[in-house]
């Protein structure tokens, strides 16, 4: 990497203002090769980033964040900004833990004016600041950089029907990228909009409908032969006329590149007096031609490991995976399978199904609740959809779930990625509520499958099943393939992965989804302790065979159970409310995540900071036996002493 000149230096945004041209554009190269620096070595977005470097300076050198508030999309775009604001030092922590995040936090800084990491909310946020910054006097403006794929969500679409509404000044920056929008709208649209964003024009059009409104008898007929004449005209000539519909100025396209040109751009909007789109076009992955050539795939990276002299290991399968390849295997004998995405053909591993059965596969784009309910769709013709989407991002479709899948017990398959711990980015991606939010849905069959073999007859199970059916798992490792595992799926009920003959204490450990392989490491350590534990895979979520779970927990003094989600509201909690209900005599003690948010780590931080490791689950199974054993004591010498 060459020494940088300029990005080190640069401690407030305001310093951008005096840099000139040649000096910004030693900038933007300064900082795309430190982007790329540091998002190889940590992980992290790089396409986007890339993309958005032009763009950010132009915006900063022209409003004076964070008096005027930039609230950024999702925030996978936000390097450049987070570079530009005064955090050149701690950017090399970039998604470590106890370092920066890698989206906007209000905790860092001030010019992050809002916590984001899902799509679509930009336009509501900034939309909610403006309006606030009026009413306690301020004159800040509020700006929300939107991308094109983003946009297509709906609750963006919500927020600028309510801004047409209110007809203030906010400021929609459209960052389109060509990945979701359609192709450059050409040279006449852009003339257009270059001339119609011009004060002096809108004076004159203004002077004009006022003379030709007091017209006796056909001022308003003329006016309004005028106005659909105008918008049919725009119809021909460009396509984006729903801005202009729902009530803003639409100004563009424009070189998103070209930091002259959106400078000059962006003071003319300062002086319109209504919500206002600058739709911006960008290169994705712009100044690294592999991401230029395949953004999709650099969307987000994972961290280049260091050359080694050893031959390279196969990357052992994950279970994203075994999910897609399960599912393409399923539709080759069943042509009513289809599979449905959120924007995420690649995360979800559907990238072969959708290029082996195209006709059979739908990316909705960034839409979590449509998803969902055209699935319901679907389903009711009788195919059977299998919709695939983040843990994190399901909580933005509960209540289609609920309203449209389970209550008219339609079989739509929900299968969660990335669920249970999440590492590297942070708060707003963690998987860990997905249990807590369904397990109770009346008519849901929730599985958690921990190899490619459970896998396989899981995705079986689902397509046989005639009612809604979910599956979990996480960003992890397949489980090493056991004989155990390969046993048939019986409702409600789980396998012994683990169950020794021994003279030894006994004690057994469930475990539910891909913390099976630290349960085997706990057992292991309780082993060199002379403690034997077996291990049984919980597999269902929902519904649980609880008869036949008492009775497996009635033969151990201690059992433990460990699930990969929230500890409060998680199943261990409903379990031990079950055998409290049925006074079973047994010790059961159950663990969790924590009732926090957890920050950004690597998954193996994640678990030992949750206490989920084996060697933390070996302490704490250690400090319950004590903890039973001395009361049993205490309540031995009492009996004693009474008799």
């Amino acid at each position: 990497m060459s020494e940088l000149s300029i990005l080190p230096g640069l401690k407030d945004p305001a310093a951008l203002k005096s840099l000139s041209p040649q000096e910004l554009e030693i900038l933007s190269d300064e900082i795309r090769e430190y982007i790329i620096e540091i998002v190889n070595k940590n992980g992290g977005h790089m396409a986007s980033n890339l993309g958005a470097v032009e763009l950010t300076l132009a915006l900063h050198r022209s409003f004076n964040s964070p008096f005027d508030k930039i609230v950024w999309d999702v925030g996978h775009q936000c390097y450049t900004h987070k570079l530009i604001t005064g955090r050149f030092e701690e950017f090399k922590t970039l998604r470590q833990s106890g370092g920066m995040s890698g989206f906007p936090k209000r905790e860092e800084s001030p010019h992050d004016i809002m916590d984001t990491g899902h799509a679509s909310t930009s336009v509501s946020a900034a939309l909610g600041v403006l309006i606030g910054e009026h009413l306690t006097g301020s004159k800040g403006r509020a700006i929300a950089v939107i991308g094109d794929g983003s946009l297509t969500g709906g609750q963006a679409l919500e927020a600028m029907n309510h801004a047409g509404h209110l007809k203030k000044n906010l400021i929609i920056i459209l960052n389109d990228n060509n990945m979701s929008i359609g192709t450059n709208v050409g040279a006449m649209s852009s003339y257009m909009s270059r001339l119609t964003s011009t004060g002096s024009y809108l004076n004159m059009r203004n002077l004009i409908d006022r003379s030709i409104r007091t017209i006796p008898f056909f001022g308003k007929a003329i006016l309004k032969g005028i106005y659909r004449l105008k918008r049919g005209a725009k119809g021909v000539i460009y396509k984006e006329n729903l801005f202009t519909d729902l009530g803003f100025k639409y100004i563009g396209p424009i070189d998103g590149h070209n930091i002259e040109r959106m400078e000059k751009i962006f003071e003319i909007v300062k002086d319109i007096h209504k919500p206002v789109v600058i739709h911006l076009m960008t290169k994705k992955g712009k100044g690294l031609t592999v991401a230029e050539d395949d953004p999709s795939s650099f969307h987000g990276v994972s961290p280049v490991p260091e050359k080694s002299e050893k031959d390279p290991q196969p990357a052992a399968m994950k279970l994203t995976e075994a999910y897609g390849g399960a599912l393409l295997d399923a539709a080759a004998s069943d042509r009513s399978i289809v599979a449905i995405t959120a924007a995420m053909t690649s995360g979800t591993g559907l990238k072969k199904f959708s290029e082996t059965y195209p006709d059979r596969f739908f990316d909705v784009g960034i839409t979590e609740p449509h998803a969902i309910t055209y699935s319901a769709g679907l389903a009711i013709t009788g195919m059977k959809p299998f919709v695939s989407i983040y843990s994190t991002f399901m909580q933005r479709a509960v209540d289609q779930v609920i309203h449209d899948v389970a209550i008219p017990g339609l079989p739509v398959t929900i299968v969660m990625d990335r669920a249970g711990l999440v590492p590297g980015d942070g708060e707003t991606h963690q998987g860990l509520y997905d249990i807590s939010l369904f397990k109770n849905v009346p008519g849901m069959t929730f599985l958690s499958p921990v190899n490619s073999s459970e896998m396989k007859c899981v995705i079986e199970l689902a397509r046989q099943s005639s009612g809604p059916f979910m599956i979990r798992y996480s960003k992890e490792v397949c489980f090493e393939e056991r004989s155990t595992l390969d046993e048939p799926f019986i409702s409600g009920r789980g396998v012994f992965v683990r169950k020794e003959d021994s003279k030894k204490e006994k004690m057994l450990i469930i475990s539910l989804g891909s913390l099976l392989s630290e349960a085997e490491k706990c057992a292991d350590l309780l082993e060199e302790r002379d403690i034997s534990a077996d291990i049984y895979n919980m597999r269902f979520i929902a519904p649980v065979d609880i008869d036949y779970l008492f009775d497996i927990v009635s033969n151990y003094n201690l059992t433990v159970f460990v699930e990969d989600g929230v500890k409060t509201g998680g199943l261990g909690e409903q379990l031990a409310a079950r055998m409290f209900e049925n006074d079973l005599k047994s010790h059961f003690r159950y663990f969790g995540a924590p009732d926090k948010f957890l920050g950004q780590a690597t998954r193996g931080e994640l678990i030992k900071q949750c206490g989920l490791d084996g060697e933390s689950l070996m302490k704490n199974i250690m400090n319950i036996q004590k903890s039973y054993r001395f009361k049993e004591v205490v309540k031995q010498v009492q009996n004693d002493s009474w008799r």
